[in-house]
């Protein structure tokens, strides 16, 4: 897949998701075989810009090309000037969301929420594109509400604002994230489209990854919650649409060295004090399926230095192994 200047091999890409893209997860994915990583949602407002939070979001130190930052807001000025500022600090795609169903980002009009409105949809497309060199890209949904499936409609309005490729979740704004995605509306924009359509929603396997894109005849697809802690899915993936082969699922000792080396680049990251507290989700996204989880997870989220935790995990993982061998 083409996006402007970069090629997207493999054609999988990483979702934005607030407070879980971070520059450490995005190396991670792209280190286990992601061709697109895009950041966090940061935010248009120019208010906030230079808050820690803010700080962290637009750090790229040392992340592979391209970098994809995802920007949201409701004013086609705003999200002019946010394109360029990010473009300033780095970015060199820069994707629009009109994806988000979350209700903090909806009721102030951004996110999902646009997509009711297309007239404004067209006016941030288009001075987005007009505002910065670097392509831009859209992440939407099916429609905004289950009766309104205007998908193929902002899809031709964002290919006419200039967009250099669209996401498409399979849900609307409505369904937030219940129910199972459907991807019959996603193939309808694809038939319509000469730009590159990126496939999303429940894709959680590389059988599934496969079915999706025979379906939808889509040009990649996007990775969300099934990353949570199995970032190798996107090597996973890559492999299946390159061989048509199942590729053997990573050993323990091999999701430990991961784990481990993603908990010290969340260290390096945060800080030792917040890294240790954003380390806590993801320590249990990747041990959600192994034996004895939940006592570990009730001990360790007790655990308040970085160094015991870090123990703690490899002592985990170890007497897995162990028993593992012993079997």
């Amino acid at each position: 897949m083409q996006i402007g200047p970069y090629r997207i091999d493999p054609p999988v890409v990483l979702a934005p998701m607030a407070g879980v893209t971070d520059r450490p997860f995005r190396q991670l994915c792209r280190k286990l075989g992601a061709g697109l990583c895009v950041s966090e949602m940061t935010t248009a407002d120019a208010t906030l810009w230079h808050t820690e939070k803010s700080r962290l979001r637009r750090d790229h130190a040392g992340e592979a090309a391209p970098i994809s930052v995802q920007i949201a807001g409701y004013d086609p000025q705003m999200m002019a000037e946010a394109a360029r500022f990010n473009v300033e600090h780095g970015a060199q795609i820069v994707d629009i969301n009109m994806g988000c169903p979350a209700k903090k980002v909806c009721k102030v009009d951004s996110g999902s929420a646009l997509m009711k409105d297309e007239k404004l949809v067209a006016a941030i497309c288009a001075a987005v594109v007009s505002a910065v060199e670097v392509p831009v890209t859209l992440k939407i949904r099916t429609g905004w509400a289950r009766a309104h499936r205007n998908g193929p409609r902002i899809a031709r309005i964002a290919q006419d604002a200039g967009i250099a490729a669209l996401t498409v979740h399979g849900r609307t704004r409505e369904d937030h994230y219940e129910g199972e995605a459907e991807y019959d509306t996603i193939a309808a924009i694809k038939q319509r489209l000469t730009i590159p359509v990126i496939a999303n929603g429940d894709i959680g396997s590389p059988g599934k990854a496969r079915f999706v894109l025979d379906y939808t005849k889509a040009d990649a697809v996007m990775i969300g919650r099934a990353a949570q802690g199995r970032p190798w899915i996107f090597r996973e993936i890559a492999h299946d649409l390159a061989t048509g082969e199942k590729l053997a699922p990573p050993t323990r000792f091999e999701v430990r060295r991961w784990l481990l080396e993603h908990l010290d680049d969340l260290y390096a990251f945060y800080g030792e004090g917040r890294g240790l507290r954003v380390a806590r989700k993801h320590i249990q996204w990747y041990c959600q399926d192994a034996p004895g989880r939940e006592a570990f997870w009730a001990s360790i989220n007790r655990v308040t230095d970085a160094v015991e935790q870090r123990e703690r995990v490899a002592a985990f993982f170890d007497s897995d192994l162990e028993c593992a061998s012993a079997a």
